[in-house]
């Protein structure tokens, strides 16, 4: 039944049209939404994305509505930005070799209350504000995901020498334990990890965020592996984008320069999960509001989509 306000309403023609953009916008999104019904899609959300326009606040409410469509959304968030924050105000110096943190126990210690404490709990809190349902949870916690020390060895280009240098408590998963997450999603609720990791003595480890999302994608046969970023995705020498690439294609855009620095980690994990079962990994912008609706669920996407093949 038409309220007193609908007539004048509908003589509205930029109302109207506004309605009729909509529509459109639902119709197009239908066969996405069937498309990925009861598939699980692995979101990192990177410490850097979180400084984007929306905030948490568009990416918990695209984390809900994927639930609502019937997605098992994992989400597993970084944090580097904000560690080196509160590091950095507790006094204790920060070190890197190739973009991976030097972690003492003083270090490890910090590196965990941020994680699985400040960072963790908002991300949870954002998400239950938006209309779902969140439990916040660290590698530790079942056992999630076993890790070991990371041995990182570089070669000298000239002598060939080879060196391994100690980077303290930083790990890489050995094993990760799906029923954990299983369980949680049979619950209809939203797993949200931080990627602390439990050695075989029971020693913290502090894992890099994008390699904790592609072994936590491996373990449970994703469909999607969506790693958000601050950068729009792969760009080729003349800086466009690059909309799709196969992991042989990857590895050569590696071997001739094309991906270079922090890309190049990101790429190899979205690699390593598509020969290893998972459908087709994705970088994305994460700073661009409801990046992953418009990847998800529009005809052209919105990232680099690396496939097996």
């Amino acid at each position: 039944m038409a309220g007193p306000d609908d007539t004048d309403q509908d003589k509205n023609p930029r109302l109207m049209a506004r309605w009729r953009q909509t529509g459109r916008v639902l119709v197009e999104a239908l066969p996405y939404i069937l498309q990925y019904d009861q598939k699980t899609i692995v979101v990192k959300y990177g410490g850097n994305a979180m400084t984007g326009s929306g905030g948490t606040d568009d990416f918990s409410q695209d984390i809900v509505l994927m639930k609502q469509t019937g997605i098992d959304p994992v989400v597993v968030h970084g944090g580097g930005p904000q560690i080196g924050a509160m590091l950095k105000k507790l006094g204790i110096e920060s070190s890197f070799i190739d973009g991976l943190r030097i972690t003492d126990e003083a270090a490890v210690d910090v590196v965990e209350m941020v994680l699985s404490g400040s960072i963790n709990k908002h991300i949870v809190t954002a998400i239950n504000a938006a209309g779902g349902r969140a439990i916040g949870l660290s590698g530790k916690d079942g056992n999630l995901v076993v890790a070991k020390k990371l041995a990182l060895t570089k070669t000298d280009p000239g002598t060939g020498a080879v060196t391994t240098h100690d980077l303290g408590f930083v790990g890489q998963p050995a094993r990760v334990n799906p029923e954990v997450l299983h369980s949680i999603m049979k619950s209809e609720t939203i797993p949200v990890i931080a990627p602390i990791g439990v050695g075989p003595k029971g020693e913290t480890f502090n894992i890099n965020a994008d390699t904790v999302a592609g072994a936590v994608a491996s373990a449970l046969k994703a469909e999607r592996l969506i790693l958000l970023t601050d950068v729009e995705g792969v760009l080729d020498q003349d800086k466009k984008l690059i909309d799709r690439l196969t992991a042989s294609q990857a590895r050569a855009l590696i071997a001739d320069g094309t991906i270079s620095g922090g890309m190049i980690p990101k790429i190899q994990t979205a690699i390593d999960a598509v020969e290893d079962g998972v459908e087709a990994a994705v970088i994305l912008d994460g700073r661009i509001p409801h990046v992953l609706l418009l990847e998800l669920f529009t005809e052209h996407g919105a990232g680099t989509l690396i496939t097996a093949g």
